[in-house]
């Protein structure tokens, strides 16, 4: 049975969940499938995947109904075109700071396949489409969604001309890159952060936009944030799960056994 779309589910007002993925294997996605996930977050901007290998994986995940959403390395609209094209039902562009980059993504994800003078003068609203045309467009981009990345006190001064655009459906908070850009690095319970997270969340959930913000450690602060308005879940990564469970379970095993427990810092990697 085909279950709703994420576009759907976010235009329904759900909450939606998903985690990193930064293996290219395609039997992962038999794990991923049983873990009940709606998307899977595939990261080109720290990840090094190249087209080829993101084909593959978007249209696995797509052929498995998990969406997949791709991050883009930097808000350019080729870029984003191109991923579109590899099946990434969803894309999310880094570092947004200005209602220029989002006009941009919106084209790119929204209006696809038009381009060039003709879609700058549609996304500025300077054309309207005739009928025949806009009908094309819808269809060739339905259930596309785009969305952006908040990592930045700029962005933050910007939020609410960013929230105005048409064609956004939704902000996903950067914690990593917003906490430095705030001079707060990774202290995520610090109250001036928890604060700008907060506003921005229910900025976005007050204009009817989706809102998300990506953790890669414990259940803990999704489940605060959720508590807050987020509605997208984007939970940890494969890499760190596996870690994770892996020391664990090594620690019992070598309790048991009467080994000495010897464990390297945790790899950091940010996504």
């Amino acid at each position: 049975m085909m279950t709703d779309s994420l576009s759907q589910k976010l235009k329904n007002g759900a909450t939606v969940y998903g985690t990193c993925i930064l293996s290219t294997s395609p039997i992962w996605s038999k794990v991923v499938e049983t873990a009940g996930l709606d998307f899977v977050f595939l990261d080109t901007e720290h990840i090094p995947m190249d087209r080829t290998e993101l084909t593959f994986l978007c249209q696995v995940y797509n052929a498995r109904n998990i969406t997949p959403i791709v991050r883009i390395p930097s808000p350019d609209p080729y870029t984003a075109c191109m991923v579109k094209d590899a099946g990434a039902m969803a894309v999310l562009a880094p570092y947004i700071e200005s209602v220029a980059q989002v006009r941009q993504m919106v084209g790119a994800t929204k209006y696809r396949p038009l381009k060039g003078v003709r879609l700058q003068n549609v996304i500025n609203g300077d054309e309207t489409l005739k009928p025949e045309l806009k009908a094309y467009i819808e269809n060739f981009n339905r259930g596309s969604l785009c969305l952006i990345n908040i990592e930045s006190t700029v962005a933050v001064d910007a939020l609410d001309d960013l929230l105005q655009v048409e064609g956004l459906d939704g902000i996903i908070v950067g914690p990593h890159d917003l906490s430095i850009n705030m001079g707060l690095p990774e202290q995520y319970d610090h109250p001036d952060f928890e604060k700008t997270v907060k506003n921005v969340i229910q900025k976005a959930r007050n204009k009817g936009l989706a809102a998300g913000i990506h953790f890669p450690a414990g259940p803990d602060r999704q489940i605060k944030w959720i508590g807050e308005g987020a509605n997208i879940v984007l939970h940890s990564s494969d890499m760190f799960l596996f870690g994770q469970k892996l020391r664990e379970d090594l620690a019992l095993i070598k309790t048991a056994a009467g080994d000495t427990i010897i464990q390297a810092e945790n790899p950091g990697l940010a996504i």
